[in-house]
């Protein structure tokens, strides 16, 4: 499990809820001014996760102003960019003369070194932080900066692809080793400078290592989006990022964690046939339509593949997760599957 800290407010007496996070907040991020109409009923709950130097911290709570002042600027500076993720509710940033508003599935942003006020709309809001040094953003600061208080999408592009990973992370943060959290930092970190490198068009500004990086990662998102598709195979996944074959296979080398893409790509269908043979939902559903459903175009080979991942028949699998008698043969598929 990757280290982490959960506050609640629900754990305290009503009258300290709001100083004690004001107090974590300070520590999360960097010294703030907080203020909110709602001290002595004030709801929060809060994760913060260890990603080595990084911290996210999924984050819900009723309305806040933010503010951090050149005062607070000069007596504590962390050196660190913050984004937020805006899963729920909407705000208005400030930087210096300059006024952004930020709804849901925007990214919002603020530099310590510069004073700014985020103002929460009317209404509790869910985000999903991120503090990440100056020093590991792979861009240039005088670069970096010149996103900051920009509105991000993260619906589409590398915004929609660093919202993923902000969601499998904070999703599944128990499932990860302490060794893994520095180098998820370093990906997020990854990730991040290209999201404001493409804000820029600054791409000649990234580490030729970061963009292998953050295009590797951009092309598994494509095939676990696509992995259905029995029609998606190598050369399709080069054709669709532009790239030749040889370079993708170069790419999983470099950058696939021992996994070839042809490796990638077969074990997502088969992570997701295998899922639906231990569904009562497709007990009556044949071996080989799931096979088909989840990109296999041959019932044979699909057996094989599924006998050597996994140590059995996908019909032995399927009756030992469903208690099944050996011999009973599905009855009728579910009707829309």
């Amino acid at each position: 499990m990757l280290p982490e800290v959960t506050f609640h407010s629900s754990a305290l007496p009503p009258a300290d809820r709001f100083e004690c996070w004001r107090t974590l907040m300070s520590e999360t991020h960097a010294p703030m001014d907080l203020r909110t109409e709602n001290a002595h009923e004030f709801w929060v709950r809060q994760r913060n996760i260890s990603l080595g130097e990084v911290t996210v911290y999924p984050l819900e709570c009723n309305p806040v102003t933010f503010r951090r002042t050149p005062k607070l600027v000069r007596n504590s500076d962390p050196e660190a960019y913050h984004l937020s993720l805006v899963k729920r509710g909407a705000g208005v940033v400030t930087m210096g003369r300059e006024t952004h508003a930020h709804s849901a599935f925007d990214y919002h942003t603020s530099d310590t070194s510069r004073p700014f006020e985020i103002i929460s709309a009317r209404e509790s809001f869910e985000i999903i932080g991120i503090e990440i040094p100056k020093a590991l953003l792979p861009l240039p600061p005088r670069i970096a900066g010149q996103a900051i208080g920009q509105r991000i999408s993260s619906r589409d592009g590398m915004g929609a692809l660093l919202a993923t990973f902000l969601d499998q992370v904070t999703r599944d943060s128990h499932t990860y080793q302490p060794a893994d959290g520095p180098r998820l930092g370093g990906v997020l970190a990854d990730l991040v400078g290209s999201l404001f490198a493409g804000v820029l068009d600054a791409d000649r500004s990234l580490t030729p290592e970061t963009h292998r990086r953050a295009l590797t990662l951009r092309i598994m998102a494509f095939i676990r989006s696509n992995a259905d598709d029995p029609r998606l195979d190598i050369p399709a996944i080069a054709a669709a990022h532009h790239i030749s074959v040889s370079y993708l296979h170069r790419l999983f080398q470099r950058e696939g964690g021992g996994v070839t893409a042809a490796g990638f790509l077969q074990r997502q269908r088969l992570s997701r046939a295998r899922r639906d043979l231990a569904d009562p939902l497709y007990q009556g559903l044949p071996v080989h339509c799931i096979a088909a459903r989840r990109g296999f175009s041959h019932a044979s080979a699909f057996s094989r593949a599924f006998r050597d991942a996994y140590g059995m028949p996908p019909a032995a699998f399927r009756r030992q997760s469903l208690g099944l008698q050996a011999g009973r043969e599905p009855v009728a598929a579910p009707q829309g599957s």
